[in-house]
């Protein structure tokens, strides 16, 4: 989608000479994702992305239960249902086969599976629908900031000023660059071939000749996905400029390495490769630059958190940003984005180590894999990974409480339906089961619902936008403490 080239005339600025409020670069599943939460609080959003076109490849990607809970708490899920396929949440950490466990604390136990263009098509669609502008085949090359604002360079040499701007291209961001922010951590190590193509082969010898292989090496697979056409997946022969997209070539070569044939693949849809370079930013914020996604952290795909990580940094970011923006924001507000979002970006840093070195074909990580294998028989073990993949395990640190205190709620039946329907438009939520709590100076930005049937253990919640509980209790003089702290001063 390409909303034209828009040139900011008298009537598109403010008083203090911004353009817009935020500049977000990079438009793929985060910034699309971030301008969509802006809009939300009418925060004049321009996304900026240097590519003219989508992807022309069609890789799958996907969505864990955190990510899906996030897309139902803004009405999205039922337009990505509609293009994925569910499965199941075993098997995820280091493909090692296990069952999903018993009794998930989700109303949406799956992964579902999607074609990454499409992700960030609706989810660009959704911006625009809000009212962000989106330009592609624009690059931010440069910028400047001040006490008051971001002065934005172009590669055209246009300039534009905005309060805010936030890096979300990529892992060689030119934000990130930019800022001067260090990005420590190991370069790749190994590199992966992936493509879609014809194969030759019948599907029998494909069949048996990839579980034989995989029996040992993790890092290969043909799996089919459409008339005569597989998925392919082969380790590469040594780390390459991944700028360079790999050739048939590249592929038979290596199919003839590890599986002895090449499986007479032809006609190449779309090929690529990918390395296991970790890397997280050393900080998320500089004054008015910020970072989220593949700009702040890299890590392996190995179970698949790149996306869903990336996305949830928009969701913390966004309303955060807008209170900042709007007026309404604690002082420390913006800063709860790093202390918050980091630390989860190092312990996927830490989990994808792990996973790659269980993937390796030596001797030392075979035997730990055999082990782990072992304890992930225990229900216990089995959860704590699959909740650590797919990020509804994640507790932040808001101080001393219920063990609810910090996590996320998950949609929980109310008197109105779900309790996601009522988080659409990503304002703050009390959901009081005594029905003698108020929310009177913060009505403008928490709703309240005095509900004693809600399905909840605990008297009163307050909800933060992004879905975590932010406040436990049943005392109106420590609601307002806890409001304070996380939506302002009361108005009037």
């Amino acid at each position: 989608m390409n909303s034209g080239h828009f040139t900011p005339g008298p009537s598109s600025g403010d008083a203090d000479g911004h353009d817009f409020d935020v500049i977000v670069a990079g438009c793929g599943p985060t910034g699309a994702t971030l301008a969509a939460e802006l809009r939300l609080h009418d925060v004049r959003v321009l996304v900026l992305e240097k590519e003219t076109e989508p992807a022309s490849f069609v890789r799958i990607v996907g969505l864990h239960m955190r990510s899906i809970e996030l897309m139902a708490m803004r009405g999205l899920l039922d337009r990505l249902l509609r293009h994925g396929r569910r499965r199941p949440v075993g098997g995820l950490f280091a493909a090692i086969p296990a069952p999903a466990p018993e009794g998930l604390d989700a109303e949406y136990p799956y992964l579902l599976g999607i074609p990454q263009p499409v992700v960030v098509r609706l989810l660009e669609e959704h911006a625009v629908a809000l009212g962000a502008r989106v330009r592609h085949g624009d690059a931010v090359t440069g910028f400047e900031q001040d006490d008051e604002g971001v002065t934005v360079e172009l590669a055209d040499g246009e300039r534009l000023r905005t309060r805010y701007l936030v890096g979300c291209d990529g892992g060689r961001s030119t934000v990130r660059k930019g800022l001067g922010v260090g990005f420590p951590g190991e370069p790749s190590r190994n590199e992966t071939l992936m493509g879609e193509m014809r194969v030759g082969a019948a599907p029998e010898e494909i069949a048996a000749g990839a579980a034989a292989v995989r029996e040992t090496q993790r890092r290969f697979w043909l799996r089919p996905v459409g008339a005569g056409i597989y998925s392919v997946v082969v380790p590469a022969a040594g780390v390459g400029d991944r700028a360079q997209a790999p050739t048939i070539e590249d592929f038979r070569q290596q199919l003839r390495v590890v599986a002895g044939t090449d499986f007479g693949v032809h006609s190449p849809r779309w090929l690529s490769r990918f390395g296991d370079a970790t890397r997280l930013a050393e900080r998320y914020r500089v004054g008015r630059v910020l970072l989220a996604g593949d700009a702040a952290h890299i890590h392996p795909p190995t179970g698949g958190q790149g996306l869903n990580l990336g996305v949830q940094d928009a969701f913390n970011l966004g309303w955060k940003l807008a209170a900042r923006i709007r007026g309404w924001a604690p002082d420390t507000l913006l800063d709860t984005y790093e202390a918050e979002r980091r630390p989860v970006a190092g312990d996927v840093l830490d989990n994808t180590r792990a996973q790659t070195e269980l993937m390796s074909t030596e001797p030392g990580p075979q035997a730990v894999r055999r082990l782990l294998t072992e304890l992930m028989g225990i229900d216990e073990v089995n959860r704590r990974l699959v909740e650590k993949i797919t990020a509804i395990g994640i507790r932040y640190d808001f101080g001393t409480g219920p063990d609810l205190l910090g996590r996320r709620l998950r949609d929980i039946d109310v008197a109105q339906g779900r309790l996601y329907g009522l988080l659409h438009g990503g304002r703050g939520l009390l959901l009081d089961r005594t029905g003698r709590l108020a929310v009177n100076g913060w009505s403008d930005r928490v709703d309240h619902l005095a509900d004693p049937t809600a399905a909840l253990d605990v008297p009163c919640v307050l909800v933060r936008p992004d879905g975590h509980v932010a406040w436990i209790g049943d005392d109106q003089r420590d609601l307002e403490e806890h409001l304070s702290r996380w939506f302002g001063r009361p108005a009037g």
